[in-house]
């Protein structure tokens, strides 16, 4: 049997038993509906139990969970900030995970929470698959909900490919009707769940119920709403399949060692339904193996992939097709797992009656769990040594410099120091490399005059500055002189600096 042409792996196979007549893998219950990509059947997929169904309901819960909730989840702070737990503030410029307050010059951060979410799913790909696709990818979890959502509306999977076929009556328009307001319902509660990440949620809940929400907040909520509404309603699968870059680069992740949906078809093949009258010994003389031919593991793919045909890009690895297979063979007396999780290696190990192995630790697996650590612990030093403040200089280029009557040199700085604690501080600046300089606040006394300044920073905030540095004539350097501008803590010693220059005549 040949693999299709969209496989991404092979698998080794014995020559199969000759095959029933054709159209033994048509599917007669499916028919064309609408298609956003190609002309590619509706998708009407069946409910099923087992164990693998069971772990995918738990996924969905705590995902969802974890994503409406979390912005309800509050976290003291202190006066004055935040004290909502995850909160991203735009109009702050400001990021807060728990104890952790994120500033627009540590971006970094989010770089290291991309690398480290990459490798993460390269890591678990490595190890089983497209686990990430099948259990928690946002696509799969909303779209697994509509489709319940689905089920308990319009019916087991018959009924609603009857459903579809049969023309518009009052009954059908009440079902259509009801599914697609339970669907906007929960896109617009997913819209308005995204959004909460951004304000604070009580604050913009109570807004809300008011009507007082601005055009911004709305257009987001209206986004998102759209999106979840059209992804999870109407593409589906066809995101999977056509859209997602993810299900191109598993072939670069797999190899013999990982753990895959697969079909072992020298046990099942030839395909051919059950009779009653025929004997597993008659049908094993006849060519016919373990599979009935039901098409259970393909009514049940959320994609409408037939795992029998081999790995394809169309399959999320979600198991589904394991449930329904295993139910159908403790049904007919066979072994299960005639579709199961197993790797390449082992499968090639049954062919040829070797023991099967499974092998966690491998190159790959131990280099993005090398990179994984390397990660977290270069954001955890860095979290743990990063400064309580920060300062940046800003001279003016117009003009360079100003000569003063009694020959002095005067240059002309913005200063701003970023005082990251949740109390207010004094800092001191001096200027390091210019002898006998006199530094002044433009418009602010109290700051001090001489060669050094004292400049308070409020709480959690960016204090600018104005500042002026006047060198006398007798101490002038011609040209540009390397300058360190040093803020020191008045408290605790701690210092921040910063390169700039000083111009002269």
């Amino acid at each position: 049997m040949s693999l299709p042409q969209e496989d991404t792996t092979l698998t080794r196979r014995p020559a199969p038993a000759a095959q029933p007549a054709a159209s033994s893998h048509a599917e007669p219950h499916e028919e064309p509906g609408r298609h956003w990509f190609i002309n590619r059947p509706k998708v009407y997929a069946a409910d099923v139990r087992g164990r693998f169904r069971q772990i995918k309901w738990a996924a969905l819960v705590v995902l969802l969970a974890i994503y409406y909730v979390t912005p309800w989840l509050r976290w003291e702070r202190g006066p004055g900030i935040p004290d909502q737990a995850v909160l991203i503030d735009m109009v702050g410029r400001r990021a807060y995970f728990l104890w952790i307050e994120i500033w627009p010059q540590e971006v970094y951060y989010l770089t290291g929470l991309l690398i480290l979410g990459a490798f993460g799913i390269f890591f678990a790909t490595t190890l089983a698959g497209r686990i990430w696709c099948g259990y928690a990818c946002p696509q799969t979890v909303w779209t697994d909900l509509f489709m319940w959502v689905e089920r308990r509306i319009e019916g087991p999977r018959t009924t609603r490919i009857r459903l579809d076929k049969a023309p518009m009556t009052g009954a059908k328009l009440a079902r259509k009707t009801a599914k697609h307001a339970a669907w906007l319902a929960i896109s617009l509660l997913t819209g308005g769940a995204w959004v909460f990440y951004f304000n604070d949620a009580p604050t913009l809940m109570n807004e809300l119920l008011h009507g007082e929400i601005t055009s911004g907040v709305a257009t987001f909520i209206a986004l998102f709403s759209f999106t979840t509404y059209f992804f999870a309603g109407w593409a589906r699968e066809q995101i999977c399949i056509y859209v997602c870059p993810w299900r191109s680069f598993q072939s670069a992740m797999v190899d013999e060692d990982t753990f895959l949906v697969t079909y072992e078809d020298w046990r099942g093949e030839g395909r051919g339904p059950l009779r009653k009258s025929q004997s597993w010994d008659e049908r094993q003389a006849a060519g016919l193996g373990d599979c009935i031919d039901c098409k259970q593991c393909v009514h049940v793919c959320p994609t409408g992939t037939d795992i029998r045909e081999g790995q394809q890009i169309s399959c999320i690895g979600c198991g589904l097709c394991v449930d329904a297979c295993n139910d159908v063979m403790r049904q007919i007396g066979r072994p299960l797992d005639l579709v199961r999780f197993d790797t390449q290696s082992n499968q090639i190990a049954k062919i040829d009656g070797k023991p099967e192995r499974v092998k966690l630790v491998r190159p790959r697996t131990v280099i993005y769990s090398l990179i994984m650590l390397v990660v977290v612990c270069a954001m955890g030093i860095a979290l743990l040594l990063r400064p309580t403040l920060d300062v940046s200089v800003l001279r003016d280029r117009a003009p360079l410099f100003v000569t003063l009557s009694d020959g002095s040199v005067q240059n002309a700085y913005t200063i701003k120091v970023l005082n990251k604690t949740h109390i207010a501080r004094s800092y001191a600046v001096t200027f390091e490399g210019l002898g006998n300089a006199h530094l002044s606040v433009a418009g602010d006394e109290a700051a001090g005059s001489g060669g050094s300044l004292t400049l308070t920073a409020e709480a959690d905030s960016v204090a600018t500055f104005r500042v002026f540095v006047r060198v006398p004539a007798a101490a002038v350097k011609s040209g540009s002189t390397d300058v360190a501008v040093i803020a020191r803590d008045r408290a605790s010693g701690e210092a921040g600096r910063h390169a700039s220059v000083f111009m002269a005549p």
